[in-house]
């Protein structure tokens, strides 16, 4: 029986040892059953069932929650409640917490988000992916033309896995020059049932993409992806179409559930595929 021991959600996790057999049927139950849904039902249901997690009682889930999944038992000290709260009143009050400071970093290209780095490589090598008997490539994550996105760009895709900080920031100084919303599934986001694509539900899922174009002249395009659980992506204040953006500024938060896509006219000079990144370290 094959193992897949590649994936990791981040250094204190240990590796998801998931039998081939396994990963062909969870893929299976979220493409082929799940996926076939219409989306509009599956966003209705995901809504259902995450409605759990704005409610009081959730709260009780979050100190075993961060005890179970962090060996760092100060770690809530660099989060704050969003919204102004003074304290954490239900789960999805800690899923979108909020950093007290933003890291301090001198590079010029920073990680827009936390996660497991699921795939990275060049425009050029990747895959195309079969959707519904629609054949697409990798531009089709950004909504672009094939031929807008330079080969030698690099693609990365971070799986946010559900115990990681899930607010998107920019990963560079720069203008925002297109924003648009794709309507889509919530196949599951989970890399290691995908184990030939990893990437497969940034083909398909809703999202949103943005385009940042550098001091350079440079696009960067990210595509903030949803899941099941997800409820909203919702956009920062102040993202919008003709907009200057600087190095961190926050760019969008999940309500559950995520996966960002990046394509960049400069490979990640520090990380490689299943690694863990993390928000504001270089890229």
């Amino acid at each position: 029986m094959e193992v897949i021991t590649s994936y990791y959600s981040d250094p204190s996790f240990t590796v998801f040892k998931v039998p081939k057999w396994r990963a062909k049927l969870y893929k299976f139950l979220s493409v082929d059953l799940w996926g076939n849904i219409p989306s509009n039902l599956q966003r209705a249901i995901s809504a259902w069932y995450s409605s759990f997690y704005n409610k009081p009682i959730s709260k009780s889930i979050i100190e075993p929650y961060v005890r179970l999944n962090y060996s760092d038992k100060n770690y809530l000290e660099k989060f704050k409640p969003p919204h102004g709260k003074n304290d954490f009143e239900c789960f999805q009050d800690f899923f979108i917490r909020e950093f007290k400071t933003l890291p301090k970093i001198d590079s010029p290209y920073v990680w827009p988000c936390e996660g497991l780095l699921c795939d990275e490589d060049h425009i050029d090598n990747l895959r195309l992916v079969s959707i519904k008997s629609d054949i697409r490539t990798v531009a089709a994550v950004f909504g672009v033309d094939d031929k807008q996105i330079p080969k030698d760009y690099t693609f990365t895709n971070v799986f946010l896995h559900n115990k990681n900080y899930h607010r998107i920031h920019a990963p560079i100084d720069g203008t925002i020059t297109r924003i648009q919303h794709v309507p889509g599934d919530l196949v599951v986001l989970r890399p290691w049932i995908y184990k030939e694509n990893p990437s497969l539900p940034a083909f398909r899922n809703e999202r949103y993409n943005i385009d940042i174009v550098d001091g350079n002249g440079k696009t960067w395009y990210l595509s903030i992806v949803g899941g099941p659980a997800v409820g909203t992506i919702k956009l920062a204040k102040g993202i919008s179409e003709g907009n200057k953006v600087v190095k961190l500024q926050e760019l969008s938060l999940f309500y559950l559930g995520s996966t960002c896509c990046m394509a960049a006219p400069v490979p990640p000079k520090h990380h490689t595929k299943n690694t863990f990144v993390e928000v504001g370290i270089p890229y």
